[in-house]
């Protein structure tokens, strides 16, 4: 009876605050307001108990491909939530003065030449779809009365990630100290985000990924971070599971760009054939940008493979797949979700019927909030979402919620994202966080069947998949695992 009254008037104490709206209560749930009582009632050189999230294995992995699988390690990394223990919390809102409330965004918007990137930059058209769901979310909320605590409108800084060794961490340099925005949603490269989040984490403001699917970004474990697309890790489980439990190939090859994306995009490619005793055969490297792939795909030729994974941007995509069948190469093509493009099918052309994707989310999906968008975004931008917009939408509203319900203190706002209960309902779909606060929703296979992209989830397909253990929490104060009051 105690955790159910608890429950029901916490969001009453937390909206006792003068001045706080109907439509900016309606924001805060139980488990949100509980989360901000806990931080209002220390003071300021204390830590709240704020009941870390605890996960009983990283990231969904099937026991039978998680490593050392047959012994018990030391230590397992990734399964206890990274706390904030600094005194940001305690510093005041800014003073009547303001004029808007700024949130930064950092994307690929235009282009450049870099080592970082492989040489030319070449995720512009991925940067500035993310920066279209960013700008519409945005403009949503002023629509909607912008920051509802002052009535002041929220204001989006733009900085383009261009590629250059440590000009991304500039960029949040910039944003952090001399724009003062609350918080920053971005950006897609992995090398570029890597250092983004390391700035992020001395600057100590909150930094929301919709783009970059590398899964070693979210294992920093910085607590300023947290990434609402999945990773390739959850590709890559799902594409697997199809391949080697569904269809029982056996002998596996991969081409893959070059770059990071491609290097360690396919690190659980690799990493799952061998637990699951089906080793990739040969993998072959080509240089990003690259459009003669002969050396590579005659030596997988060679290698008499039952079907072919890529790595890599959709053009590079088109080109390796319109070879091989060229070559007389028509073993089965998988890859990655950069190939569900319009660019891809451009040049693809009929070589693309057939062709299987891991996926991060269902468009297909029968979802108002997703209808909603479409028509919204059609209207704005004329031209049709995808999934860099989707996801950019998603992640901007999110922080913009979070800076709703916690107030203009960078600490707080990371607080109520990184104690979130609930799944964010993003028109991606629903959006769980683990305890690294990665994004852990339902992925999908999709394939190309009669001049369109169709949408499979595991249970769709009948997919097996090894056993994997729930979650929970644990408290700060006691190591005791225990439910959110």
């Amino acid at each position: 009876m105690k955790r159910i009254c608890l429950a029901l008037i916490a969001p009453l104490l937390f909206a006792q605050r003068p001045g706080d709206p109907p439509e900016l209560r309606a924001l805060i749930d139980p488990d949100t307001a509980e989360v901000l009582r806990r931080i209002d009632a220390v003071g300021p050189y204390e830590v709240p108990d704020l009941r870390l999230k605890q996960d009983t294995n990283y990231a969904k992995t099937p026991i039978d491909i998680e490593p050392y699988s047959g012994a018990k390690p030391y230590k397992e990394h990734f399964l206890v939530q990274m706390e904030y223990t600094g005194p940001r919390r305690a510093e005041p809102e800014p003073g009547p003065d303001l004029k808007s409330v700024k949130i930064g965004f950092i994307g690929p918007i235009m282009a450049t030449v870099s080592v970082a990137t492989g040489g030319a930059s070449h995720e512009e058209a991925l940067g500035i779809k993310m920066l279209q769901g960013a700008q519409l979310a945005i403009e949503q909320a002023n629509a909607r009365g912008g920051y509802l605590r002052r009535k002041i409108p929220f204001e989006l800084v733009v900085s383009n990630d261009n590629g250059l060794w440590g000009a991304s961490g500039n960029e949040i340099i910039n944003m952090a100290y001399k724009d003062r925005v609350w918080g920053i949603l971005g950006t897609i490269d992995g090398a570029n985000s890597h250092i983004a989040i390391r700035v992020a984490l001395k600057a100590e403001i909150v930094m929301v990924n919709s783009g970059d699917t590398d899964p070693t970004f979210i294992e920093t474990n910085i607590p300023w971070v947290m990434r609402v697309i999945s990773d390739d890790r959850q590709q890559s489980y799902l594409l697997m599971d199809y391949i080697i439990r569904k269809m029982n190939y056996r002998r596996i090859g991969i081409i893959r760009a070059s770059n990071r994306y491609g290097r360690f995009g396919v690190r659980e490619v690799r990493d799952s054939a061998r637990r699951l005793q089906r080793p990739i055969i040969l993998e072959m490297a080509y240089r990003v940008g690259a459009e003669d792939f002969s050396l590579q795909l005659e030596r997988l030729k060679a290698a008499n493979l039952d079907c072919i994974i890529h790595w890599g941007d959709a053009k590079e995509s088109a080109l390796i797949l319109n070879q091989m069948r060229k070559m007389g190469m028509n073993q089965p093509y998988f890859a990655s979700d950069r190939t569900v493009s319009d660019e891809f099918l451009a040049i693809a052309g009929k070589n693309a019927e057939g062709v299987i994707c891991a996926y991060p989310w269902n468009p297909d999906r029968k979802d108002p909030k997703l209808d909603e968008f479409r028509k919204a975004f059609r209207a704005r931008f004329n031209q049709e979402p995808e999934t860099y917009a989707a996801h950019g939408y998603d992640g901007m509203n999110l922080l913009i919620w979070a800076i709703q319900v916690a107030g203009l203190n960078r600490a707080k706002i990371r607080d109520v994202l990184a104690y979130r209960s609930q799944p964010w309902p993003g028109v991606t779909g629903d959006i769980p966080f683990s305890a690294t606060l990665d994004d852990l929703g339902e992925v999908f296979i999709c394939r190309r069947e009669n001049g369109a992209w169709k949408y499979y989830s595991r249970e769709d397909l009948g997919i097996p998949r090894g056993y994997i253990p729930a979650r929970d929490r644990v408290s700060r104060a006691t190591g005791a695992i225990e439910p959110m009051k």
